[in-house]
């Protein structure tokens, strides 16, 4: 597990309609993370949820919305995926160009490939909420489909690891779940034995170095207690979220696990109303919420990533530069200061 030492990078989707120059941005700025952008303002296919649909059975897509046709080509669709899954077979289970221009775009450009990089994929629970079946509900609450599905993002995962390894020596991989955000409600009314069970299998086809990332509040002793070795999540709005489980965040960083702090912001007003200093000493007020016991902040540094609290998708060019800067600015200020 590398010290970060709060290198800065992404979560993943970004406003941009070209992927060699929302690449490029990455590759000038996030030097130390970068990581291979989400595009779905330059297609549909790149939408989170749609990217990482193709191959599953009995799948269509329409616009936006996915659901599940039933049938026997679905039946046999599940045959093959647990057969595929059995024997670890991920090679069927790729992304293509159209679905992640920007992950082929990072790919082509091997003279200069970066020592580690960051990747993403849609999480089980989140994924398996958007996907419906012929009543409108979730497949996630279907024993055969909810299944079927860890077993899939798992080979998806595994694949992505391949390909990423293919142009880097090192890579880091984020589980993406926003619907987590929304445990406990009505609208994700699943036993936590379900959703770690989900997790741990999409997980276990990572090996590389594998991360969680949620944009809101949820029950952080779930995802700190799986194997993961980051917890990114939205520092900016939700720090007081996390630090209701300050314990089971300092096991986590015991252990020499870390944090990806969401601490810039992703939306124009919000931005408008901060600057490095201001968002350095935010920055300064969170981590030391976790010294003490043992634990020193120069530790927790050496442990951390910077990021903005989500994805980019709503912010203009400009925006976008902006926070990049703020991204390299408090990393800068970061190591300076704590070494």
């Amino acid at each position: 597990m590398p010290e970060f030492n709060c290198a800065a990078t992404i979560i993943g989707g970004m406003p941009d309609k070209d992927a060699a120059s929302s690449c490029a941005g990455i590759s000038r700025y996030l030097v130390d993370l970068p990581a291979w952008p989400q595009l779905p303002l330059r297609s549909n296919l790149e939408n989170m949820y749609v990217q990482c649909s193709q191959g599953f059975p009995g799948i269509v897509v329409d616009g936006q919305k996915l659901h599940i046709e039933r049938g026997p080509d679905l039946d046999r669709g599940i045959e093959r995926l647990y057969y595929d899954w059995s024997e670890n077979k991920a090679g069927g289970y790729a992304i293509d160009k159209e679905h992640a221009s920007g992950l082929y775009c990072m790919a082509s450009h091997n003279s200069a490939a970066p020592p580690v990089v960051k990747g993403q994929i849609t999480g089980p629970i989140s994924w398996g909420l958007c996907v419906t079946d012929g009543e409108g509900k979730g497949i996630i609450y279907d024993e055969t489909l909810a299944d079927a599905v860890s077993k899939f993002l798992k080979l998806k995962a595994a694949w992505l690891q391949g390909f990423m390894r293919s142009f880097s020596r090192q890579t880091v991989i984020f589980v993406d779940e926003p619907y987590l955000a929304s445990l406990g409600s009505a609208f994700v009314a699943l036993p936590n034995e379900q959703i770690t069970g989900q997790l741990n299998e999409v997980l276990s086809g990572i090996k590389g170095i594998k991360g969680i990332h949620c944009c809101g509040g949820t029950d952080w002793s779930l995802l700190l207690g799986l194997p993961i070795d980051v917890i990114s999540f939205d520092a900016y709005n939700y720090l007081d979220s996390i630090l209701c489980y300050r314990q089971e965040l300092l096991s986590h960083v015991r252990s020499g696990r870390s944090i990806a702090w969401g601490i810039v912001p992703n939306d124009e007003e919000a931005l408008k109303k901060e600057s490095p200093a201001s968002l350095f000493d935010r920055f300064g007020d969170a981590l030391s919420h976790l010294t003490g016991d043992g634990i020193s902040i120069r530790q927790v540094v050496r442990q951390s990533l910077v990021t903005p609290s989500c994805a980019l998708l709503s912010l203009t060019h400009d925006g976008v530069e902006f926070v990049y800067n703020l991204l390299t600015e408090l990393s800068s200020r970061a190591r300076r200061k704590y070494g």
